[in-house]
């Protein structure tokens, strides 16, 4: 069966962005490669984008950011209540109930599925528990304040550890698989967009 992954950097103290979606703390040498980007990017045909998250992308590519534009070869679906009258190129809104979407999504043949996030989308996919896997890179840095991984809720899931690895230059990857049956989460109505993550596949999650 396809997998929703999180596959995402997080600054020392759990943000993944500053609070105006910043994302400058990851501009840093990346001595230790790509960090597996390459590779799971070659494992996936989706990406889930929340609503602030793509207006981010949008804004980075407006400054002409390089790698911040949708990229045409992969779906890209975007959750948001009100999508807009005239969304990007490559990119489709969705509106429906997670649980609706996303048994849909599973059951069409196709690779794994990147989980961009932000923290608002990430939180409705675990509490609708829709989300397989968390890869995790923790970046030596701490940022103080900002938007956090996951968006804030009460909450008590367990992850098995898959793998752990350290990088030459400190950064550390934890790979979780989500411990609870998929079957025994009561269905979550719609995602509930709140926060940003950093969102492109060029300059995110690899270093």
């Amino acid at each position: 069966m396809r997998k929703i992954i999180v596959f995402i950097a997080t600054s020392a103290d759990g943000y993944i962005a500053r609070l105006d979606g910043d994302v400058d703390w990851l501009n840093r040498p990346r001595t230790a490669g790509d960090y597996g980007m390459a590779a799971f990017y070659r494992s996936i045909d989706t990406i889930l984008w929340g609503r602030k998250t793509y207006e981010l992308a949008l804004a980075f590519q407006k400054r002409g950011i390089k790698g911040a534009a949708f990229d045409p070869k992969v779906k890209n679906y975007v959750f948001s209540h009100q999508p807009p009258p005239s969304p990007a190129s490559s990119v489709e809104f969705v509106t429906e109930p997670i649980r609706t979407f996303a048994e849909r999504l599973r059951a069409t043949p196709g690779k794994h599925i990147w989980m961009m996030g932000g923290a608002g989308l990430i939180g409705s996919f675990l509490d609708a528990n829709e989300l397989d896997e968390f890869i995790i890179h923790v970046i030596p840095q701490f940022i103080g304040e900002g938007i956090p991984l996951i968006a804030p809720r009460h909450r008590m899931i367990g992850l098995s550890s898959h793998a752990c690895r350290r990088y030459s230059d400190g950064v550390v990857r934890l790979h979780y698989t989500v411990s609870q049956p998929r079957s025994s989460t009561p269905s979550v109505g719609h995602a509930r967009p709140q926060g940003a993550s950093q969102p492109t596949v060029r300059r995110t999650r690899r270093r």
